[in-house]
């Protein structure tokens, strides 16, 4: 049951983070930019082919074949192999996945991931709501995986 809730957690942020490209894409010219919070962030649409700072640019392939593998292991943990996660790792999970399929789908459909988010305080990437909910969800899982949760780290007795 938990499964379901996962999963419509999951097609929520895919949603959102299509939504906001579309919008992106409707309203805001090639490297044109829109202040948010001056200063701060401002919203600059940008063409990724890459990852951050454009490494693995054009590997489109790279992308596509580590989600796969990222959802024939989320399936089979989930299904065949439970791990001891705790639900609110599998809430993480479930964020990056949904991310993971924003980005999916923008590879897929574009050629291209939609990048919109820029910081002007900090040289950082141009990133989206996808990319917030993959780190966001990765650090918030590494974290209570590390402090959280004694249980995954216990072996099995046999």
């Amino acid at each position: 049951m938990y499964f379901l809730f996962f999963c419509i957690f999951a097609a929520g942020i895919v949603a959102v983070d299509q939504i906001t490209k579309f919008l992106v894409v409707a309203n805001i010219p090639l490297f044109g930019h829109v202040p948010v919070l001056p200063g701060i962030v401002r919203l600059t649409y940008v063409k990724n082919t890459g990852a951050a700072f454009s490494s693995f640019e054009g590997m489109q392939w790279l992308f596509l074949l580590v989600f796969l593998i990222f959802t024939v292991l989320v399936l089979w943990e989930y299904f065949k192999r439970p791990m001891p996660f705790t639900t609110f790792e599998r809430w993480c999970i479930a964020a990056v996945y949904g991310g993971g399929v924003g980005n999916v789908i923008d590879r897929f459909r574009l050629g291209y991931v939609v990048d919109m988010i820029e910081t002007e305080f900090i040289t950082f990437p141009v990133f989206n709501v996808a990319d917030c909910f993959i780190t966001c969800g990765t650090i918030a899982l590494m974290i209570h995986l590390v402090f959280f949760n004694k249980a995954f780290w216990k072996e099995e007795k046999k």
